[in-house]
């Protein structure tokens, strides 16, 4: 297959990772997260975030939102988020299944809510005929690869606080987050007063396996039950650990999401110079948004992968990946020229 655009999942994994996987792969381990290779990644995580951070990991990006949500929420609770949040648009009403809780989107600008709108939520306390607020789940970077400040952040988690609830980060890119932001990942989340992060690794270089970390032990309280009866326990949990391990341990993440991010800013620098093509959101981590004539976008994409992420506006999204080179680009961007 050509070099895609369609999304960071379509990479491969980073040598390191698999290299990581292999050097696991020897002797024997106990299963179930028993092993050596699973608390040594508990640990690291535990050094970035702090000692009381809970540690689970899981095989996939839904498994790890909706059993975070699970196990903030009552299934008379409800869950506030952006119009286009995954939990919303992309998981196939797993959250509501799940949890039972009733998901309440809110209009987002550029991808992120903000406190005022999420506050007009937050109403029908007592009320028994009524939904009872609970959780604000965001993505940091939002679907639109756009950043919450250190400041947003922390705004929405006070305004849950003071609500008696919480603030979830989905995070399946949470390492672009921190290589745009020059900042360690605890920084903008668990310093702030985030209480769960889905903390994502498949897009971003791993083969396989995402973690959920909870700030506050009373959180995690049932999560190993939640975990097993969702089917997102691992026998073999070393084989996900040990990818963490080398995700974390020298700054591989930061480094791997650095230079997609960087091939996005790349890619803008030579999509402004092309009058036919309209970035149509900021470039902020690894995704590229423009909006393209119908026609065009057509004849890109015999030649291209990618997706059209809004039909009725002509919007298409470019994602670029750890293992995106200028040269993928350069050629990306003269096919585009010769189309015009």
């Amino acid at each position: 297959m050509i070099h895609s655009f369609g999304s960071d999942n379509h990479s491969g994994a980073a040598p390191q990772i698999m290299e990581a996987i292999a050097k696991a792969n020897t002797g024997f381990a106990i299963a179930y997260g028993e092993d050596a290779h699973t608390k040594e990644a508990e640990e690291l995580f535990k050094k970035e975030f702090g000692p009381e951070t809970e540690v689970f990991f899981v095989f996939n990006g839904t498994g790890a939102n909706i059993l975070a949500l699970k196990a903030l929420t009552n299934s008379f609770n409800s869950i506030i988020c952006a119009e286009s949040a995954h939990i919303n648009v992309d998981e196939c009403g797993a959250p509501e299944k799940l949890t039972g809780c009733k998901l309440v989107p809110v209009t987002p600008t550029d991808g992120k809510v903000t406190a005022e709108s999420v506050k007009k939520e937050l109403k029908g306390f007592g009320f028994q005929h009524h939904s009872q607020p609970k959780v604000l789940s965001v993505s940091q970077p939002t679907e639109l690869g756009t950043l919450y400040t250190p400041q947003e952040i922390k705004a929405l988690a006070d305004l849950m606080h003071e609500h008696g609830g919480y603030l979830h980060v989905d995070g399946s890119r949470i390492s672009n987050a921190a290589a745009s932001l020059n900042l360690k990942i605890s920084e903008f989340t668990s310093d702030l007063g985030v209480d769960a992060l889905s903390f994502g690794g498949t897009k971003n270089g791993m083969l396989i396996g995402e973690a959920v970390l909870f700030f506050k032990k009373e959180h995690a309280q049932n999560f190993l039950y939640y975990r097993k009866q969702a089917a997102q326990l691992f026998s073999k949990n070393r084989f996900i650990a040990a990818q963490f391990t080398e995700f974390l341990k020298d700054g591989l993440n930061i480094k791997l999401a650095a230079h997609s991010n960087s091939m996005a800013k790349y890619m803008e620098s030579q999509l402004k110079e092309i009058p036919q093509v309209k970035i149509s959101r900021p470039v902020e981590t690894n995704g590229v948004f423009a909006i393209l004539d119908k026609e065009l976008t057509e004849e890109l994409m015999k030649k291209h992968f990618f997706y059209v992420w809004d039909e009725d506006t002509g919007e298409v999204r470019w994602m670029c990946s750890w293992n995106t080179q200028k040269d993928d680009i350069d050629k990306f961007i003269n096919d585009l020229k010769q189309l015009l």
